[in-house]
Order: structure tokens, then C-alpha cells, then sequence
């Protein structure tokens, strides 16, 4: 099922119909990570360079260098936030566009099924900005965990997987159900959509392609509900 839903998925990002859908989403991703950096690098300016300007007078001349080492230094360590932030950038960029990407593969994919409703622009919102701060925090854990090597990527993958597993089916259930029922039932299929979220984190992992996450995330959760809901269906009282 899972493998299915992800396979449809890649299937329908590269479909003429994705096209408004992909040039939105993704110009939108990339000016939000655009915007972190410059505004990661006046936080470390205005933070560590006077520190730095302090130290470095007790230092000897020759010393010099280390001018030029801090500066890479906290090259790598921008990179480093930046990419830790992305995660929650596509959860907010999914909010904005998951409507659109879900029109699409309901339209296309399911054509003789009763569309969705969307979700209400203000509740979109609202719910972004809380996955936002979850996902903050998730990947603060699996930062304080990159000084034990191995648990640190497994970190990234359990916590991301996780937390964007349940955003994206969450919201692709709530076109169809009351946010009370779509909770439900996550939870009913954890399993199912916590290896669906893994998924998700795979992809999220790899650069460039990562920017792609929210679409890929939203087609294939549409199509995962989908099957969830048939399945539910069948084993209903009455059913064959």
C-alpha cells in the first residue's frame, strides 16, 4: 500500500497538470530558504562576531588564521541550521499547497470519486504554524544528538518521519473527514503512516530533490487515504 501510494506519487509530480502546482511550491520553498539564511547569518553577526572581535586582540598577530577558520566554521554551522530547517519550511509550504496538489490527484486519479472539500484557509494556517514549532523542536532533539554517532541519523529519520507523516496525512483526511475523525484515524493506521512519513524523510533528505518534499508528501498521502478509506470501507459490517 505504501509503496503504491509513493510510486503514484513520483508518478504525478513530473504530469503537465503538476506544473503550476511545482513552479508555486517550489519558488515559494526556495525564497522562505533563502530569507532563514540571511536571516540565520545577522543572527550569528550580531551574536558571535563581537565575541570574536574581543578574543581575538589577546591573540598574537601570526594568529590571524583563526579569523579565517572561525569564518568557515560558521559557514558549516549555517549550512547545518539551514538544513535543519528545511523540514519545517515544506510543512509550511505543504499547508499553502496541499489543496492544490490534492485537487490534482483527485481530479486525475479518482475521477469518478466525490472530490474534497478544502481546508479552511485561516484553520490551514493556524495548523502549519503548530506543526512548524513541533517539528522545530523534533529536529532541536535530534540536533542535541549529533555527538552520538549513529543515533543521530536515526534521530532524523524517527523524529521527521514521524512528525511529517502524521502532518501530511492529517491534512489530506481532513478534506474528507472533521479533524476530530482524521486524527482517529492516524492513529488507528500509525504503523502504515509512520512508514509512509519514513518515506517522506527519505526524500527530504536529499538535496535539491528535498525541495520537492511537499509535493511528493501531499500526492502520496492523498493516495494513501484513499486506500485507508477503501480498506476501512471493506471491513465495515455488511461488506463482502
Amino acid at each position: 500500500m505504501i509503496f503504491e501510494a509513493a510510486r503514484a506519487a513520483l508518478l504525478r509530480l513530473f504530469t503537465p497538470e503538476f506544473r503550476g502546482v511545482f513552479f508555486k511550491s517550489l519558488g515559494l520553498t526556495l525564497l522562505a530558504l533563502v530569507g532563514l539564511w540571511f536571516g540565520l547569518k545577522e543572527v550569528f553577526d550580531w551574536l558571535a562576531l563581537p565575541w570574536i572581535d574581543q578574543l581575538l586582540p589577546g591573540f598574537p598577530s601570526w594568529a590571524g588564521w583563526l579569523t579565517f577558520i572561525a569564518a568557515i566554521l560558521a559557514g558549516i554551522g549555517l549550512a547545518l541550521g539551514l538544513a535543519l530547517l528545511v523540514a519545517p519550511v515544506t510543512a509550511i509550504v505543504a499547508g499553502l499547497f496541499l489543496d492544490d496538489v490534492a485537487e490534482v490527484v483527485e481530479r486525475t486519479d479518482y475521477p469518478n470519486d466525490m472530490p474534497g472539500k478544502p481546508v479552511p484557509l485561516l484553520r490551514s494556517i493556524l495548523l502549519s504554524l503548530k506543526f512548524f514549532g513541533v517539528v522545530i523542536l523534533g529536529n532541536i532533539v535530534a540536533l542535541l544528538l549529533l555527538l552520538m554517532p549513529g543515533i543521530n541519523i536515526a534521530a532524523f529519520f524517527l523524529v521527521n518521519g514521524y512528525l511529517l507523516g502524521r502532518e501530511f496525512f492529517e491534512f489530506a483526511a481532513m478534506r474528507f473527514r472533521p479533524e476530530a475523525e482524521a486524527k482517529a484515524l492516524r492513529r488507528k493506521h500509525a504503523g502504515t503512516v509512520f512508514l509512509a512519513g519514513l518515506l517522506i524523510s527519505v526524500f527530504l533528505a536529499i538535496p535539491l530533490v528535498n525541495l520537492l518534499t511537499p509535493l511528493f508528501a501531499a500526492a502520496m498521502m492523498v493516495h494513501l487515504h484513499k486506500m485507508v478509506s477503501a480498506e476501512e470501507t471493506a471491513l465495515r459490517p455488511g461488506r463482502a
